[in-house]
């Protein structure tokens, strides 16, 4: 028998790579990163949040820009170029990548395209290993839930772990996103839903075999992820029946009940 003895060790991280603070109140645990607002909350509704965005922020915007990039019409602008080094990538560029990847696909391809993208994050023969370490238990969605605030910070803000039920049963499995940050800088219903909730449910779901259900809040651009939950069909879920965001979004359209990028 093979014993592992962990020690302790402390890492030191430069400023100028993390912007993370971790609060404590009650039983909740959140991260705030890289909030470059004076209150250090995300912006009111309508207004966007200003984020100073790390290193290691910046590499998972390069990273996933760079393998959406393959999949996204080209770029209409003349003044804009077309080829990016690593270092030249943000959010707005992540953002505008997926924008692209939207054109002339429907919505059941938008989706395709995301798990194409993050199967190729991965390993081969990851899927089976997380479905090994991570069987749908209580404590594997409570795992799941607590590596989501720290982990998905650079893509929807800070967030933070919340009690919920899930068949009957309280647990620690809930995330709440207090201001999703794709939704915010995207302003697209179809965006949120095609290139986020619908891909990563499915994702969690069928690859992982870790049921999770994601709730976007419309109203103030909150979201809920409940791990352990699975997730209702297209047609049963409410976000299936959501207007534009014709304030605020560029391709909207005005006179649809339902954003045309959930009908395609």
């Amino acid at each position: 028998m093979v014993v592992l003895s962990f020690q302790p060790v402390q890492f030191t991280t430069p400023k100028q790579l993390s912007y993370c603070k971790t609060s404590t109140t009650g039983y909740s645990t959140s991260v705030r990163c890289g909030i470059a607002e004076p209150s250090g909350v995300p912006a009111p509704m309508g207004q966007k949040t200003k984020y100073n965005d790390g290193f290691f922020e910046k590499a998972f915007m390069t990273l996933f820009a760079r393998k959406m990039k393959r999949f996204a019409a080209p770029v209409k602008s003349k003044n804009e170029i077309e080829e990016k080094k690593w270092w030249e990538y943000d959010y707005e560029s992540f953002v505008d990548v997926s924008k692209r990847v939207m054109q002339g696909r429907s919505r059941i391809q938008q989706q395709q395209v995301v798990r194409e993208v993050l199967l190729s994050m991965l390993p081969p023969g990851a899927p089976a290993q997380f479905r090994k370490l991570f069987p749908p238990t209580k404590w594997a969605a409570e795992f799941n839930a607590a590596l989501t605030v720290p982990f998905f910070h650079w893509l929807v803000g800070p967030s933070e772990v919340i009690e919920v039920e899930v068949e009957g049963v309280k647990q620690r499995s809930g995330v709440r996103i207090k201001k999703c940050r794709y939704l915010e800088n995207s302003g697209c219903v179809g965006m949120c839903v095609n290139m986020c909730k619908f891909p990563t449910q499915d994702f969690f779901t069928n690859e992982f075999g870790l049921p999770l259900t994601m709730i976007p809040n419309f109203e103030d651009m909150s979201c809920d992820m409940v791990y352990g939950q699975v997730p209702p069909p297209f047609e049963e879920d409410p976000v299936s029946k959501q207007p534009c965001f014709t304030d605020i979004c560029s391709i909207a359209n005005p006179s649809a009940t339902v954003c045309p990028k959930l009908q395609a």
